[in-house]
């Protein structure tokens, strides 16, 4: 879905989530060039094209056209936008055969993310929904 374009590319976390919040305060320390990062309970959803379902489902990243890539794809982009090697690694997840390894490896974190490291009971999905 199109809306208004951002001026930079928006990542959407869940900010209820402490397995989350680590993993975006991962990317704000370790890469220099990233997107801006914002929790989902501290946005206008509807105006950015998301829903508290999608954000409560995986991460959102809205890209400057406005488009709006979940999951796997936003993580790999958000490497792109990192440039130098996190670019790298963000294509090589793009490629056909590893796009679909990451996919199946981000839906396991994100069911199991309340049982990783820095992951709380609040981290489950299941019980939000």
């Amino acid at each position: 879905m199109n809306v208004n374009p951002v001026e930079r590319p928006l990542l959407v976390f869940d900010g209820d989530c402490a397995f989350c919040t680590r993993s975006v305060q991962f990317v704000e320390r370790r890469i220099a060039r990233h997107p801006v990062i914002r929790s989902w309970q501290s946005l206008d959803l509807a105006p950015l094209g998301l829903t508290e379902a999608l954000c409560l489902e995986a991460v959102q990243l809205v890209r400057n056209d406005s488009s709006v890539v979940s999951a796997h794809i936003a993580v790999a982009h958000t490497l792109i936008h990192g440039r130098r090697g996190w670019a790298v690694l963000g294509r090589l997840m793009l490629l056909p055969g590893v796009r679909q390894i990451a996919g199946v490896v981000y839906r396991w974190v994100a069911r199991n993310r309340h049982r990783l490291p820095g992951g709380t009971a609040a981290c489950a999905i299941d019980e939000r929904r």
